[in-house]
């Protein structure tokens, strides 16, 4: 195939924003679930090949559809160019362009009246569908796809079809030997998902990926979970408190020392009650992946041994004590000399350069962000003569506190 690297792009795409690319083969006998098996749960047994070629002008080539079924679930379809001889088609979802409201999924289930135990699967159901609310940006993809696929704009066209599959059938609830499961249908599902991502975004908080972490929370139904109080303000702020906890725990695997985790946890949990919508809950949880990773990234002391480990938190924790090699030595109760050697071996400077260099990073940072006096900051850094203070800080920046201060200003 021509376009292949095309193709694959575009799964790797979905894929990263959490929904499902299924290859389909109209000659094969083996047809998937299309739907996450939403209809199986509601009709029972379905023909899915049957109900796929049941689109109209589904054969049609050189043709992107664009579909919404009465669930409102959206799925993206074509047929793959050159496999006239033995048709074959891509299938982009199920996902939907916004969240939904318990309003709108009781009305579903009073239209296929289903049963209040079907119901709360098909909560669960919502709660684990890929939310995709940019239509615009996803036009302009599929318009570059086709371009790309079939050459020019000329030469395909982009179809928009609602309430495509026939749903005349008798929903399994109605019928007069219904049983309702000993087991909801989609909860093991469900939870199996939610435990795989939520152990991702655990590894990635624990490595200080940004990137994996923020990828893991979209995968994650924090941003999804089905409603569990009345008050949706009061829903987002339990889960950004579970999230909260989560995170703290990739951060435990960092080898981040707990005073810093309390430090930032405690701070995220005071956030946490000045919630004020669900929408502020969402850009909080954001926040709290970013922080915590950089958190890691900061004040990791993995691959460190436990002498230099705690002689590093003590650092971070105080830079205004006696930070001094003698000091550290007698509160770890060992020679001053291996810690000495160890120190240098671990972290490639000595204790003395370590702690100078973090002090005046603090000092940068306040001549930044405070109006104090010189003469305070260099206390506030642990640093009593003033004099000395001045000679470190030029050792390191290039110029004196006041010659810097003179360029911010």
């Amino acid at each position: 195939m021509h376009y292949e690297a095309e193709l694959t792009f575009l799964c790797r795409l979905f894929k990263n924003l959490h929904t499902k690319t299924i290859l389909l083969d109209a000659n094969s006998n083996d047809f998937p679930v299309l739907d996450l098996g939403l209809r199986e749960m509601i009709y029972g047994k379905t023909d899915y090949k049957k109900l796929f070629f049941s689109i109209p002008n589904i054969h049609k080539p050189n043709t992107i559809f664009l579909m919404q079924d009465a669930f409102l679930c959206r799925y993206a379809c074509f047929p793959l160019p050159d496999t006239e001889n033995s048709p074959s088609y891509l299938l982009i979802g199920p996902y939907t362009n916004h969240y939904i409201t318990k309003s709108i999924l009781l009305n579903i289930a009073e239209r296929h009246a289903l049963s209040p135990q079907q119901y709360n699967q098909l909560n669960k159901y919502y709660s684990n569908l890929p939310v995709i609310p940019e239509e615009d940006s996803l036009r302009i993809l599929f318009s570059t796809l086709g371009e790309t696929l079939w050459d020019s704009m000329e030469n395909f066209s982009i179809e928009y079809m609602d309430n495509l599959m026939p749903e005349n059938i008798e929903p399994v609830a109605s019928r007069p030997d219904f049983r309702e499961p000993e087991e909801a249908f989609l909860t093991m599902q469900v939870l199996e998902k939610r435990y795989a991502s939520e152990n991702l975004l655990i590894h990635a908080v624990s490595q200080g990926l940004t990137h994996k972490a923020e990828a893991a929370i979209a995968r994650n139904s924090f941003r999804l979970m089905e409603q569990r109080l009345a008050d949706p303000v009061r829903d987002i702020k339990n889960y950004c408190i579970i999230l909260n906890t989560i995170l703290r725990k990739g951060a435990e695997y960092g080898d981040v020392h707990p005073l810093h985790i309390d430090s930032l946890s405690s701070r995220f949990a005071r956030k946490i009650e000045q919630i004020v919508s669900p929408e502020s809950g969402l850009t909080l949880q954001k926040e709290m992946v970013h922080k915590y990773c950089l958190l890691v990234k900061n004040h990791s002391t993995k691959g460190y041994s436990l002498p230099i480990q705690k002689v590093l938190a003590r650092i971070d924790s105080d830079l205004t004590a006696d930070l001094s090699l003698k000091t550290q030595a007698q509160l770890l109760n060992v020679n001053a000399s291996y810690l000495s050697t160890l120190f240098k071996k671990e972290t490639g400077v000595t204790l003395t350069d370590y702690v100078n260099k973090k002090r005046v990073e603090n000092a940068v940072f306040l001549l930044n962000s405070t109006n104090m006096q010189i003469q305070g900051i260099a206390q506030f850094c642990g640093i009593q003569d003033v004099n000395y203070f001045t000679k470190i800080f030029k050792k390191y920046i290039g110029k004196t506190p006041k010659e810097y201060r003179g360029e911010i200003s």
